[in-house]
């Protein structure tokens, strides 16, 4: 009898459109919007809007290193914006230029990406992604 091929690991996020600076394009890693809601943000810092539209997205783990390296080109450089995703080991915070890469439950790295998010303007009650 045949094996049925497991099923291929993807990674899931959450981008918030209004992060993306004017001009930017993303394109090479095929992403799937598995939601798409418009919410009011009362933590929004000085440079972000009051609100915001976040597409749920999930693509193939193995692209999680190309979507990083995108994603950075492509989130505003002012705003304290960045971009969160997880596969199935490991967290990626992306901020423009930057990219950030740790295992799941590493307290350490997770605490230095924190402060570097603090750094570079993101509200303390946005310092909040999994993992």
């Amino acid at each position: 009898m045949a094996s049925t091929p497991p099923a291929p690991q993807t990674l899931s996020g959450v981008l918030i459109s209004e992060s993306l600076r004017v001009g930017a394009e993303l394109s090479g890693v095929p992403l799937q919007v598995t939601k798409l809601e418009r919410i009011a943000v009362g933590d929004a810092n000085a440079d972000q809007p009051k609100h915001w539209t976040l597409l749920h997205f999930r693509a193939p783990e193995d692209t999680a290193g190309q979507l990083a390296e995108g994603l950075a080109n492509c989130l505003a450089p002012t705003g304290g914006w960045y971009v969160d995703f997880s596969t199935t080991t490991e967290v990626y915070v992306v901020f423009a230029g930057r990219v950030f890469r740790y295992a799941r439950g590493d307290a350490a790295a997770r605490a230095e990406v924190q402060a570097y998010a603090r750094s570079v303007g993101v509200p303390e009650t946005q310092v909040d992604w999994k993992g």
